[in-house]
């Protein structure tokens, strides 16, 4: 993995449960999706196909069909807002699939973000975002508390979307 790439230090630290590094705001998002194997397997592809990102309402450019270590992705919003990053790890465990993304040059933020969904042994399956960031450009540290309750915002919705693609599997 090119580290010198990215846009901060801590690459890979959003595996650690908790970890912010100094300098930098944590986020921690966690929302019930439902339950059942059939909504774990659709929330799991649905989030490695980028297709979670792109319901949501984002562009997304990306190197491979499905989330990889070191795959390139550029996130879009409204066309405008360009946000270059690189997957930094996947996970596919049995009970538990995802991946992160660490900020390249270009990004409105400087950091990485992971989103992760997991079934838990009642069957309850969860998607999670957890992110260490902090600005990069003018107009992220200009907005500066604006752009964290932005981000928490963005971090809950993202969970609603994929409730919504969910609700179909459901064996509630």
């Amino acid at each position: 993995m090119r580290l010198e790439d990215f846009t901060y230090d801590d690459v890979g630290g959003t595996r650690r449960g908790g970890f912010c590094p100094p300098g930098f705001h944590p986020l921690h998002v966690r929302t019930r999706i439902g339950e059942g194997e059939k909504v774990f397997r659709r929330a799991c592809e649905a989030l490695l196909t980028w297709e979670l990102h792109r319901e949501f309402g984002m562009g997304v450019e990306a190197g491979a069909d499905r989330a990889a270590p070191e795959v390139d992705v550029t996130v879009t919003l409204a066309g405008m807002l360009k946000a270059p990053c690189r997957v930094v790890y996947t996970v596919e465990e049995p009970r538990r699939v995802g991946w992160a993304y660490g900020t390249l040059a270009g990004h409105p933020e400087c950091g990485e973000e992971s989103f992760m969904v997991d079934r838990t042994g009642d069957g309850t399956v969860w998607l999670t975002v957890t992110a260490f960031s902090r600005p990069a450009k003018w107009y992220t540290r200009a907005a500066g508390p604006t752009t964290r309750a932005l981000q928490h915002a963005y971090a809950r919705r993202y969970g609603t979307v994929l409730r919504r693609m969910c609700a179909p599997y459901s064996e509630d």
